[in-house]
């Protein structure tokens, strides 16, 4: 009872996203079955937005949780939704703009600027699976702001100097758009997904209409691995075992 206890302590204690995967390793046995895949995915992203002069994506890395439903009709096809938990967008190389203080106008002169928007993003896409194991899937993905700064840079005696310049009410809390992935799906161990992903947002990232034409975008490349897929899949073979074991004796009375 006490190691429940410490397990449960520790998790609330942590970062709301740490929180979220170690709840996904501790509880992922109990969500898969043969029409539910569930499990973690995470890689890396290269992040822009359009129509806003800058010198290139913004890199960072992405980690979230999957479910794969399966239609019970023709299991090729699922709903796969989620939340990703961590995807930084934004972009970097932006030109450096005045800020409220003089004195970091006169420090980052001559600097560099770097946009990171993160959100909890939800995709809802239509998956469909080949018999190749090859995967397409597309459909509408949903944002929700967490936080939005630039970091201003500049290197000064040698050493780099950053302030980040908090741009939240800046940002539309909700960001929209659609989202087109191809991937495989690997037939040894637990099933891993590997696959590209890419992001074309819909909704201006900027409040006002002085940047209407700014949309986010993104380019993932992602790993995803089912958790307890294989203790799920025994369990299963477990209980059809037993039920063979019971329907044995009935025939054999015939």
């Amino acid at each position: 009872m006490k190691k429940y206890i410490i397990v449960l302590t520790t998790i609330f204690c942590i970062n709301h996203a740490n929180s979220q995967v170690l709840i996904s390793l501790l509880f992922g046995d109990k969500l898969n079955s043969p029409h539910l895949e569930f499990g973690l995915e995470g890689g890396v992203n290269f992040a822009t937005i359009s129509n806003l002069e800058t010198s290139g994506s913004n890199i960072g890395f992405n980690l979230g949780f999957y479910f794969d439903i399966k239609s019970k009709k023709n299991p090729a096809w699922m709903l796969s939704t989620g939340v990703i938990v961590k995807s930084p967008m934004g972009a970097k190389g932006l030109p450096v703009y005045e800020l409220a203080n003089e004195d970091l106008n006169k420090t980052f002169a001559g600097g560099s600027v770097e946009r990171e928007i993160r959100y909890f993003n939800v995709p809802i896409l239509v998956k469909y699976q080949f018999h190749n194991n090859i995967y397409v899937k597309a459909g509408p993905m949903l944002g929700l702001l967490s936080k939005a700064f630039d970091k201003f840079s500049k290197e000064i005696d040698n050493e780099d100097v950053i302030y980040k310049n908090n741009i939240r009410d800046q940002i539309h809390v909700i960001d929209a758009g659609l989202a087109l992935g191809l991937g495989y799906h690997l037939k040894t161990g637990n099933g891993m997904n590997i696959g590209i992903q890419y992001y074309h947002g819909l909704v201006p990232v900027m409040k006002g209409d002085q940047n209407p034409d700014e949309f986010n975008r993104s380019f993932y490349i992602v790993a995803a691995i089912p958790i307890g897929k294989g203790k799920a899949a025994k369990e299963v073979q477990k209980k059809k075992a037993q039920q063979e074991v019971l329907i044995l004796p009935q025939s054999n009375s015939m």
